[in-house]
């Protein structure tokens, strides 16, 4: 295989891996933009030398991890004095989270790092990934509960929802089908945060319905579930930070909803 071959095969997988990649940063930071800035970050470090992911690591893996070295090098948040209320009261919650933590809890829950790898990509031994994790699980299980709208057209998934969200402490506030379902039972009680899918049962769209939330409440946090991720993570405009794949895991979702508790979430988003 030639060099320009390789380098060819590089930026390809790094292209199929970048998506992923941001929403890590952006869910760890709790904002696009700077979320995209530890991103490119990480791109220009292996530009730079290429030899900064491991011989024999995987790409992926490799990525995450000079991005998790740069992290631990700065983690850089805005200050909480110059924040909205949302994103004050969400930092402060970070506060007093155990270091390395979150970090954890995301590469194993919502990325889906098995321990071994998120002990590489974290540079530590796989027990203590595993004790980062359960650590998290038990911090964010004390955040204050409060009141969720869920949107979602299917019976099953709603009611698997609903379940989670409740042995979480926290309240649901009605349960969606439609874009028109959606903003009555929002305007009926104001949620504190909204977990909708993507395409809904009349043809209608969840981000439409969030959008038209957003405009009329401001600031909430937003989960989006969709089987397609990589369509809302193009870069060319606002994204949401919590973004689940389907089909989720039950550890997903519990993770999501703990995790945007702590920030605030709404750019508004174009269909």
């Amino acid at each position: 295989m030639t060099t320009e071959t390789t380098a060819q095969d590089l930026t390809a997988q790094i292209a199929a891996n970048l998506p992923f990649l941001r929403r890590y940063a952006r869910a760890l930071t709790g904002s696009q933009a700077s979320g995209d800035q530890y991103a490119v970050a990480t791109l220009e470090a292996i530009l730079a030398d290429r030899s900064a992911i491991a011989e024999g690591m995987p790409l992926k893996t490799g990525l995450f991890r000079v991005l998790h070295t740069i992290w631990q090098g700065t983690k850089v948040m805005p200050d909480a004095s110059d924040a909205d209320f949302l994103e004050g009261a969400a930092q402060k919650h970070m506060a007093r989270l155990t270091d390395d933590t979150r970090e954890a809890l995301l590469l194993h829950t919502i990325e889906e790092f098995p321990f071994e790898d998120v002990a590489l990509i974290m540079q530590i031994e796989p027990t203590e990934a595993k004790q980062l994790v359960d650590i998290a699980h038990n911090e964010m299980a004390e955040s204050i509960a409060g009141r969720v709208l869920i949107i979602e057209d299917e019976p099953v998934i709603a009611m698997d929802l609903e379940n989670l969200v409740s042995e979480l402490g926290h309240q649901i506030t009605g349960v969606a089908r439609t874009r028109t379902e959606a903003v009555e039972i929002g305007g009926k009680e104001r949620p504190d945060l909204i977990l909708a899918d993507i395409r809904l049962a009349d043809s209608s769209s969840g981000i439409d319905a969030v959008n038209d939330l957003l405009a009329e409440f401001g600031d909430l946090p937003v989960i989006f579930i969709t089987a397609y991720p990589e369509r809302l993570l193009t870069g060319d405009r606002p994204e949401p930070a919590f973004l689940i794949s389907k089909p989720y895991k039950e550890d997903q979702v519990r993770s999501a909803v703990s995790q945007a508790m702590f920030f605030s979430t709404t750019a508004i988003l174009n269909a």
